[in-house]
């Protein structure tokens, strides 16, 4: 599971280096791709199967599935991180999600995300704002407790 925020730079051949505590997951490979906002999200190459085989069960007729299609595959490439830990991210890519010299690295539970400077700082916007969340996520159970085991008070 990926976690946390850090902030990282690219090198001069376009490398972005991965925070140490998500390398152990992507040793076996990545697949990088551009993100529903814009930004890039970084998939082991087990999730972003799973995600080909998914995606593959919709049907190609829909318009919006093929715009999906192009969003995710065109934009998607395989990646290994070297010894340093580092991922090559193709030039194409860091135009699309505004990258610089610098990049928010996202741990989002199943997947990692990559944000520009200003991106993420309006992102932060959204996320800290405390009267919208409790709207936006009151009809979640967010509840920690196991229905089967619930905890005994008193």
């Amino acid at each position: 599971m990926f976690l946390g925020e850090y902030l990282h730079s690219f090198d001069d051949k376009s490398r972005l280096t991965i925070p140490a505590k998500f390398r152990d997951e992507l040793a076996a490979g990545c697949v990088v791709t551009r993100g529903f906002e814009k930004h890039l999200i970084i998939y082991t190459s087990d999730a972003f199967s799973k995600l080909t085989r998914q995606a593959q069960t919709l049907s190609p007729t829909d318009p919006e599935t093929r715009i999906l299609h192009r969003l995710i595959f065109s934009g998607a490439s395989e990646a290994q991180p070297d010894k340093s830990g580092r991922v090559l991210v193709p030039p194409f890519l860091r135009v699309y999600a505004d990258l610089d010299t610098e990049a928010y690295v996202i741990g989002v539970g199943e997947r990692i995300e990559v944000w520009g400077k200003a991106g993420w700082e309006d992102q932060l916007k959204v996320l800290n704002d405390p009267e919208t969340n409790s709207r936006r996520f009151a009809a979640l159970n967010l509840a920690t407790v196991d229905d089967e085991h619930p905890t005994k008070s008193g």
